[in-house]
C-alpha cells in the first residue's frame, strides 16, 4: 500500500483495538477476549499464507498492484476480530492482577501496588521485545505465515495457563453496571433540580448496606465540588416516610454521587493523554520508512529489520522501570517525602516533557538523513540505501522509552488509584480509549497534512520519503504537544484528589479513616 494509506490503516487498527476495551470492561470477560484474539490471529495468518488473499510482492515500490476489495475485506475483518479480542483482555488483566494484592491503604501496601504497575509494564515490555526481535526476524526471513502463526500459538497457550490458575485467583464480585449507576445519579439530580440541598452534607442520603458491594475497601465521602449533583441525594419528605426501598432513579447515595464526581474530575487529566497519542501515533510507521533507506548492517551478512528498531525504546523502558524504582524513587523521596517519590500527576508531567524532546530530536535526525541523501545525489531514488547509519534513529526511541516510564505508567496508575473501586476496569478502559481517540485524530491529522501540503512539496509523499518534509510534520506535532503540556499543567494544578473513608475493625473496635489519595496519604483522621 502507499505510505499514508498503510500508516492510516495501522493507526486505525490501533485506535479500534484501543476503543473496544470499553466494551470489554463493561463485560469484564477476559476469557472471551482471548478467544476472539485467537480467531482474528488465525484469520490474518491464513490471509498471509494463501496467495489468493493478498496482492503480489512489490520490491521495487513502483507500479505496485493494489490489493483487491475482497483481499482488503479479509484483512479488515481479521484486524477487527483481533481488536474485539484485545478489548476483552486490556482492561481486565491489569485491574484483575492489581486486585490480587492487599488493597489496604497502608504505606507498605500502597508501595507494593505501585511496584505492581511498574512490573506490569516491565512484563509487557519483555513481550514486546520478544515480538520485535524473534517474531519480526521470522517475518522478514522465514515468512508471514510463521511470523503471524507464532503469536497465534502463544495466545492459545495463554488460555491454558489462564484456566489452570483460575481456581487460585482472588475474584471480586461485580457491583453492577457502572454506567447505569452514573446515569441514575444524573437522572435523580435532574428530577430534583428544584430541590434545595441541606447545608449539612450529613443530611444527604447514605445507605451502607446498599453500597456494600461497591465500597468493599471504603466509601467515598462528600466533597464540595459539583454540588449540583448533590440534589440526587436529597431525601424528600415522601421518601423519608416511605418504608419501601427507594428507587435509585430518584434517590442516590452520597457514595454514588461521589462516584460521578470522581469520574468528572478525572476526565480533564485523562483527556491530556489523547493529544500525546495523536502526536506519536504515526511516528513508528514513518521511522520504519526512514530505516529502510539507511545503512542497517551490523555485519556483512546481517541487517537489523526496520521494525526491530523499536527494541531500543523497549530496552530503555525496561531498564528505566528498574532504575525508576531503585534510584529515582529513593532520590525523589528525600525532597518530597512521598513514599512513591512523586505523585502520579507529576510523573505524567515529566513524561509529557520528555516526549516533546523525542519529537524534536526526530525532526533533526530526518534533516540529517536528507542532507546525506542530497550530498550523494540519492533524493530521487526511493530504494537507494543512504550512507548514514540507522543508529541515528536510536536517540528518539530511547527518549520515547523514557517518556513511557513516566507518562504511560503514571497515567494508568492515576486512573486506577483515583477511580471508584467498582469502576477500575472501566478506568483502565479509559486509558485505552485515550489511545483510541488519539490514534483516530492522528489519522485525521496525517490525512489533512498529506492532502493540503501539495503534490510538489508534500510533507508526507506516498512513495519517496526523500522528497518529503517529514521534519515539518514533526515540528507540527511538537507544537501540539507543547500546547497540550500547558493544558495538562493547568488541569493538574486544579485537580482535587478523591476523599475516601475506610472503615475497618481492629482489636474489636471500629476505626474510621478519612484519606485524601494522591499516591501518598495527605490526611488521616482516626476516630474510635
Amino acid at each position: 500500500m502507499p505510505l499514508v494509506q498503510a500508516s492510516n490503516i495501522l493507526t486505525n487498527f490501533g485506535g479500534t483495538a484501543s476503543f473496544t476495551p470499553l466494551i470489554g470492561a463493561l463485560i469484564a470477560d477476559s476469557f472471551a477476549g482471548r478467544f476472539w484474539t485467537i480467531i482474528g490471529l488465525v484469520s490474518i495468518t491464513i490471509s498471509a499464507v494463501l496467495p489468493s488473499l493478498r496482492p503480489p510482492p512489490c520490491p521495487t515500490q513502483e507500479n505496485c498492484q493494489a490489493a483487491s476489495t475482497f483481499q482488503l475485506w479479509i484483512l479488515y475483518i481479521s484486524l477487527l476480530l483481533t481488536s474485539l479480542g484485545t478489548g476483552g483482555i486490556r482492561p481486565c488483566v491489569v485491574t484483575f492482577a492489581a486486585d490480587q494484592f492487599d488493597m489496604d491503604k497502608s504505606s507498605a501496601a500502597r508501595s507494593g501496588k505501585w511496584n505492581f504497575f511498574n512490573w506490569y509494564y516491565f512484563s509487557m515490555g519483555i513481550a514486546t521485545l520478544t515480538a520485535l526481535t524473534v517474531v519480526v526476524y521470522v517475518q522478514d526471513n522465514v515468512g508471514w505465515g510463521w511470523g503471524l502463526g507464532i503469536p497465534t500459538i502463544a495466545m492459545a497457550i495463554s488460555i491454558i495457563a489462564f484456566l489452570i490458575g483460575s481456581t487460585l485467583y482472588r475474584k471480586l464480585k461485580p457491583g453492577g453496571s457502572p454506567l447505569i449507576r452514573l446515569a441514575q445519579v444524573i437522572v435523580a439530580a435532574v428530577k430534583k433540580r428544584k430541590e434545595i440541598a441541606p447545608e449539612d452534607p450529613k443530611l444527604l442520603y447514605q445507605n451502607k448496606e446498599l453500597d456494600a458491594a461497591i465500597s468493599v475497601h471504603g466509601r467515598l465521602v462528600h466533597s464540595d465540588q459539583y454540588k449540583w449533583f448533590d440534589r440526587a441525594a436529597i431525601v424528600t419528605e415522601s421518601e423519608a416516610t416511605n418504608s419501601n426501598p427507594p428507587s435509585l432513579w430518584r434517590l442516590a447515595t452520597v457514595h454514588r454521587v461521589e462516584e460521578l464526581k470522581t469520574i468528572i474530575r478525572m476526565l480533564p487529566i485523562w483527556a491530556a493523554g489523547i493529544l500525546l497519542v495523536t502526536s506519536s501515533s504515526h511516528q513508528h510507521s514513518f521511522t520504519i520508512q526512514q530505516a529502510r533507506t539507511m545503512d542497517r548492517h551490523l555485519s556483512h551478512s546481517f541487517e537489523i529489520p526496520p521494525a526491530s528498531l523499536s527494541i531500543f525504546g523497549i530496552l530503555t523502558m525496561l531498564s528505566g522501570l528498574v532504575l525508576y524504582e531503585r534510584l529515582f524513587v529513593p532520590f525523589a523521596k528525600r525532597f518530597t517525602g512521598n513514599p512513591s517519590g512523586v505523585t502520579c500527576l507529576q510523573r505524567m508531567g515529566i513524561g509529557f516533557t520528555v516526549n516533546i524532546l523525542a519529537t524534536i530530536v526526530a525532526s533533526f535526525v530526518e534533516m540529517k538523513r536528507k542532507a546525506v541523501a542530497a550530498n550523494h545525489h540519492l533524493l530521487d531514488d526511493p530504494n537507494a540505501i543512504i550512507p548514514i547509519r540507522v543508529f541515528w534513529l536510536v536517540p528518539q526511541f530511547c527518549l520515547h522509552g523514557i517518556a513511557e516510564v513516566f507518562m504511560s505508567v503514571g497515567h494508568l496508575e492515576f486512573l486506577y488509584d483515583q477511580s471508584p473501586e467498582s469502576m477500575r476496569s472501566t478506568a483502565a478502559a479509559l486509558y485505552w480509549i485515550a489511545t483510541s481517540v488519539g490514534n483516530y485524530i492522528g489519522t485525521l491529522l496525517v490525512s489533512l497534512v498529506h492532502e493540503y501540503t501539495g503534490e510538489k512539496n508534500n510533507w508526507l509523499p506516498d512513495r519517496n520519503l526523500n522528497r518529503g518534509r517529514l521534519e515539518y510534520y514533526y515540528w507540527l506535532v511538537s507544537g501540539i504537544q507543547v500546547v497540550n503540556l500547558v493544558y495538562y499543567i493547568i488541569c493538574a494544578w486544579l485537580y482535587t484528589y478523591k476523599p475516601l473513608e475506610e472503615v475497618k475493625e481492629e482489636g474489636g473496635e471500629f476505626h474510621e479513616n478519612k484519606i485524601s489519595q494522591n499516591g501518598s496519604e495527605l490526611a488521616r483522621n482516626e476516630t474510635a
